[in-house]
């Protein structure tokens, strides 16, 4: 079932190339669920276009199922390359594997890793009290643990 689902989903986002994959699920019962996410956002006609793709070509009389098709939440984690390509200039709060916790600035994402900017208060090089320096760092995929957008209003 999740092979044919996955190869239904390859259809929809062919015609909807700026919607994405983020995950896709199926139990024992055949509860399906998919999360997507879009370069420019997700609308509830985004999940319709793409629950329509897939329950339009399952047959209900051949295998019951139920389908659930959501967004990736804007609090949701950021896990794929796609994602954090889109949320490029924005503040992110990222928590690496030695669990350093950073809130900066995305500003370079390629395929193995993001590049941060953040502004810290440090010790005077010279006498007393502290400064403002702004610091830059790049943190390979494989060594953040989790990474969301901050959402300000």
């Amino acid at each position: 079932m999740k092979k044919v689902v996955q190869e239904l989903l390859d259809i929809g986002f062919a015609e909807r190339e700026d919607l994405f994959l983020i995950e896709l699920s199926v139990t024992g019962a055949n509860h399906i669920q998919v999360v997507i996410d879009g370069d420019k956002g997700v609308t509830v006609e985004d999940c319709i276009f793409i629950s329509r793709a897939i329950e339009h070509n399952l047959d209900r009389e051949e295998e019951d199922f139920s389908l659930e098709v959501t967004s990736a939440g804007a609090a949701a984690p950021l896990t794929k390359v796609r994602q954090y390509e889109k949320n490029i200039g924005r503040t992110l709060e990222l928590r690496a594997n030695d669990n350093t916790k950073i809130e900066g600035e995305l500003l370079i994402v390629d395929d193995s890793s993001i590049t941060l900017k953040w502004k810290a208060r440090e010790p005077k090089p010279v006498g007393k009290g502290k400064i403002t320096v702004e610091k830059q760092a790049k943190f390979a995929y494989n060594d953040i643990v989790e990474a969301k957008v901050i959402i300000k209003f």
